[in-house]
């Protein structure tokens, strides 16, 4: 059922998996769900799951995504395309391919993992503290 792969993931609890999603099954739609998430299979839709609620999802080697995922943490061994969130971690199996950017606030990557994006590191402290423009002085300004 679970790829060899997903034993390497001794920091991340993937043995609460509440929804499996099996090899050769496809689903048309987004996705929102609690607790733990496997995808063996094919989505075509976001993925999503609330930020704080320690929701995991693991796409193994055979699994895909095709849409935006925004999820706390996962383990990625599969092929996304779309922007990925993490709001906790995000981890890269050697097999994994983005294409889309990726938000973490802390990132994992194997050899062999492949983000086809910009890697946007979150900082908590940031989304506490507004964002202030700063405007840059021109040579004129500082005649």
């Amino acid at each position: 059922m679970f790829s060899s792969d997903t034993k390497k993931l001794k920091d991340i609890n993937t043995t609460n998996v509440s929804t499996i999603i099996g090899e050769g099954t496809i689903i048309q739609g987004d996705i929102v769900y609690e607790g733990g998430l496997h995808v063996d299979g094919r989505v075509v839709g976001n993925v999503t799951a609330e930020a704080d609620s320690g929701a995991t999802l693991t796409l193994s080697k055979m699994g895909s995504i095709q849409g935006c995922v925004k999820v706390p943490i996962m383990v990625i061994d599969g092929e996304v395309q779309g922007d990925v969130v993490a709001s906790e971690r995000v981890q890269l199996i050697a097999n994994s391919r983005i294409t889309g950017n990726v938000q973490y606030n802390l990132i994992e990557m194997e050899v062999g993992a492949e983000v086809n994006g910009q890697l946007v590191r979150q900082h908590d402290e940031q989304s506490k503290v507004p964002h202030v423009e700063t405007q840059e002085s021109t040579h004129d300004e500082l005649s």
